[in-house]
C-alpha cells in the first residue's frame, strides 16, 4: 500500500510517498472485530505463515505458530502482517530512492523508531478500515512494538501478546547489536552505506560484516544447551581433517600451527552457513537500522526510568511469555512487564516455559508454548461470539 501523507517521526524528520508491504490472512467479520496484527522481529517480514504459489514448504517465520487450526487460527481471526519501514522486504527503505532527491536512500535513510512503526500500522489500519484490533501480536522486537501499541493508541487495542520480549534492551544486548554493527560498518565494501548499484557502477555489498553480524546474533539466540546437543566439539569430518594435519605436519617446519582459515568444528560450519545464507537476502543499512531501533526502545525513558508510571497508559489486557533458557531476554525481563502492569492493576497472564531452545524457542513448536497461546486465543474468541 502506497502512502502519500508525510510519516513524522520521532527524530524530528519525517518520510513521504512510502510503501508498506503486508499480508492477510483469514477473513475479516462483519463487524471488523477479529483483526489480529502481528509484529516481526529483525530479520523477519509481512509473510507470516503459508505457501506461496509453486512452493512444497512454507517460508512464513511463524508458520507454526498462524494458520487454520494453529494457535492463532486463520478460521477465526483475521491476521494482518507488516513489513516495516526501513526493512528490505518490500516496504520503503535505504535501498529505495529519496522522492525527494532521485537519490538511493543508502545511509541517508531517517532514523525509525518502534513508536515510528508503530504510527505507520496505524496508517494501515486506518486504510483497510480496522478501528480497533482484537489483539497485538510478536516476539523479541515485534513484542516491544506490540507493547507499544497498547501505550499509543490504548483504545485500538483489546489484547496484547508479548513474547519473549523486554521492556527495553540490557547493556549487554546493546553491546552485542554495536559489535555486529562494526562488523558491518568496517566491512570495506560497506562504502559509507553506499553500495548500492547504479547504472554506471556494479553493485558491491559488504557480505563480509553482515555475515560476521548474523554468527553473533545466531550466538546469542541459541542456548548453550542445544549448542552442546545439537554440535558439542563435534569435528565436520574427522578422518579428512587428520588427514590434512598430518599432510600439514609433514609440509610444514616444527612446531607445526593448525591454519584459522580451516572450517574443523560443526558449530564453526553452521555459524558460516548461517551467515553465507544471511547475506545473500538481508541489506546491511537495514540490520543497522533495525538494530539502532531495539536499542533505543525504552517507554520508561520518559518517566524517569518508572516502567510501572510508563504503562499506565495501557488498558488491554496482556498475555507474556518467556522462556528459561532465553538468556538475550530473560523471564526477568518478562516479569518486570508482569509487575508493572499488575501494579496498575491490568488483566496479565503469564507463562514461563521451562524450554532449552534459547531464544528462538518463541519460534519452535513447542506444545506447551502453544497450548498457552492457544487458550489465551480461544478467550479471545469467546469475547468475540459473546
Amino acid at each position: 500500500m502506497h502512502f502519500d501523507a508525510p510519516l513524522p517521526l520521532r527524530s524530528g524528520a519525517s518520510i513521504r510517498a512510502y510503501d508498506l508491504c503486508f499480508e492477510t490472512y483469514g477473513t475479516l467479520n462483519g463487524d471488523r472485530s477479529n483483526a489480529v496484527l502481528v509484529l516481526h522481529a529483525l530479520n523477519a517480514s509481512h509473510h507470516l505463515a503459508g505457501l506461496y504459489q509453486g512452493q512444497d514448504k512454507s517460508d512464513g517465520w511463524w508458520d507454526t505458530m498462524i494458520g487454520p487450526g494453529k494457535p492463532l487460527d486463520t478460521n477465526r481471526f483475521f491476521v494482518i502482517g507488516v513489513n516495516n519501514l526501513g526493512s528490505c522486504f518490500g516496504s520503503t527503505g535505504p535501498m529505495h530512492r529519496n522522492p525527494d532527491t532521485g537519490e538511493v536512500y543508502g545511509s541517508g535513510f531517517p532514523v525509525v523508531t518502534v513508536e515510528d512503526w508503530v504510527d505507520a500500522q496505524a496508517r494501515l489500519l486506518d486504510a483497510l478500515g480496522i478501528v480497533s484490533l482484537a489483539a497485538v501480536m510478536g516476539g523479541s522486537l515485534g513484542g516491544m512494538q506490540a507493547l507499544s501499541w497498547t501505550l499509543q493508541y490504548p483504545q485500538r487495542v483489546r489484547n496484547a501478546v508479548v513474547i519473549a520480549s523486554a521492556p527495553n534492551l540490557t547493556a549487554e544486548n546493546i553491546a552485542f547489536n554495536e559489535v555486529a554493527r562494526r562488523a558491518i560498518v568496517t566491512d570495506p565494501d560497506f562504502n559509507g552505506g553506499n553500495f548500492y548499484a547504479t547504472q554506471e557502477r556494479a553493485q558491491t555489498t559488504p557480505k563480509r560484516g553482515l555475515r560476521i553480524a548474523r554468527m553473533i546474533g545466531h550466538i546469542t539466540y541459541l542456548s548453550d544447551d542445544v549448542m552442546n546437543e545439537k554440535f558439542g566439539r563435534e569435528l565436520r569430518t574427522s578422518l579428512a581433517r587428520e588427514a590434512r594435519v598430518h599432510a600439514a605436519a609433514a609440509a610444514a617446519p616444527a612446531p607445526f600451527q593448525y591454519t584459522t582459515q580451516d572450517v574443523e568444528f560443526q558449530i564453526e560450519s553452521y555459524l558460516r552457513h548461517q551467515g553465507d545464507k544471511f547475506a545473500e537476502y538481508f541489506d546491511a543499512n537495514t540490520y543497522l537500522l533495525i538494530t539502532r531501533s531495539l536499542d533505543y526502545f525504552d517507554p520508561a525513558r520518559d518517566y524517569g526510568g518508572d516502567l510501572s508510571r510508563a504503562l499506565a497508559r495501557a488498558t488491554a489486557r496482556f498475555l507474556l511469555v518467556s522462556f528459561s533458557t532465553d538468556w538475550r531476554f530473560s523471564p526477568t525481563r518478562s516479569r518486570e512487564l508482569v509487575k508493572a502492569l499488575l501494579d496498575n492493576r491490568r488483566d496479565v497472564s503469564y507463562a514461563e516455559i521451562d524450554a532449552p531452545h534459547g531464544h528462538d524457542a518463541f519460534l519452535l513448536d513447542d506444545p506447551r508454548y502453544h497450548h498457552v497461546v492457544a487458550a489465551y486465543f480461544d478467550r479471545i474468541a469467546g469475547a468475540l461470539s459473546s
